[in-house]
């Protein structure tokens, strides 16, 4: 997404869905929270959160506490809707604890809103027949890679 057309880079939704996440139970954030939090540096933070300032999606005041506008709380959350649901995906799936993070953060900025959709109704058909899920387990113990990949290179 470009932000000419005023959509977000990958990089400014994981900025919003830091802040929205951090500032859930107080309302606000300081930059050194959420550099921590992304792992980047003071100044790198900074420049990303007068950009949001710039959308509208955040307040922020140099030196100043980081408040989410109500565009961005909206954002925020479902961004944060969005990665719940494809990281409940993955552990469904099986993928490792160690990897469910980053492999979420590849998926979450590629998928369309269309098929998150999908993804939580599949979720929720899961948790309402565990049996699926409990099959799906026996399935992958059993080696179930080799047999699917047999059905999927034999499909016409």
């Amino acid at each position: 997404m470009k932000k000419e057309d005023n959509s977000l880079t990958a990089s400014m939704e994981d900025y919003l869905e830091m802040i929205f996440r951090l500032s859930q139970s107080t309302g606000f954030v300081r930059i050194h929270e959420l550099s921590e939090a992304l792992s980047v540096q003071p100044p790198s933070a900074t420049r990303m959160v007068q950009k949001l300032s710039e959308l509208g999606l955040i307040k922020y005041e140099k030196y100043g506490y980081i408040m989410l506008e109500e565009d961005g709380k909206s954002v925020g959350a479902m961004l944060l809707k969005r990665h719940n649901t494809i990281e409940a995906l993955l552990k469904i799936l099986g993928v490792s604890q160690h990897e469910i993070l980053s492999e979420t953060e590849k998926a979450e900025h590629t998928l369309s809103g269309d098929t998150v959709r999908l993804i939580e109704e599949f979720i929720g058909f899961v948790r309402e027949n565990p049996d699926v899920a409990i099959r799906y387990d026996a399935f992958r113990e059993r080696g179930g890679e080799q047999a699917a990949g047999k059905e999927i290179s034999q499909a016409p």
